[in-house]
């Protein structure tokens, strides 16, 4: 993978994901890379994300934290695992933390990192920064999903 080479663009051009689709127009689109065992990205956000005068909706926050989530879960999943590619993978729950309201201001810091793998499922940490101040965190359960799930081939 190269440095300009997102997750999302090598392991899934076509998906139509809300938070990180690069097919999904009127998506978020983020574009999440792996440095060391995190995955980051750097998004900023347009008008139409604010919940009042100068700050973020924490709708958009947790999505971002929940994509991110999911592609650090896939991609630690499919390095544990000697994959060529990730499974698919889903939330199975996920708690956000409000730290302070996000300023809309960016671009922001999005990280998460995997804290334990158990055969399919993956514990995950993160956070988003703004303007080097963290503004939220979240924990989540991810899980790969098999043959017959709807979001078995979500990366294809």
């Amino acid at each position: 993978m190269t440095a300009e080479e997102s997750l999302q663009d090598k392991y899934a051009p076509n998906s139509v994901c809300f938070g990180c689709g690069p097919k999904n127009a009127e998506g978020l689109r983020i574009k999440s890379f792996p440095v060391g065992k995190e995955v980051r990205a750097e998004w900023t956000p347009g008008p139409q994300h604010a919940a009042f005068a100068g700050f973020a909706s924490g709708g958009i926050v947790s999505v971002l934290l929940d994509c991110n989530g999911n592609w650090a879960a896939a991609y630690s999943l499919m390095r544990a695992s000697g994959l060529d590619k990730p499974p698919g993978t889903v939330t199975a729950e996920y708690t956000v933390r409000f730290i302070k309201p996000t300023p809309m201001s960016g671009p922001w810091q999005v990280r998460a990192w995997p804290t334990g793998i158990d055969d399919r499922k993956v514990r995950v940490e993160g956070d988003v920064s703004a303007g080097g101040a963290k503004t939220a965190t979240m924990s989540g359960l991810f899980v790969a999903v098999g043959e017959g799930h709807p979001a078995f081939h979500r990366w294809q």
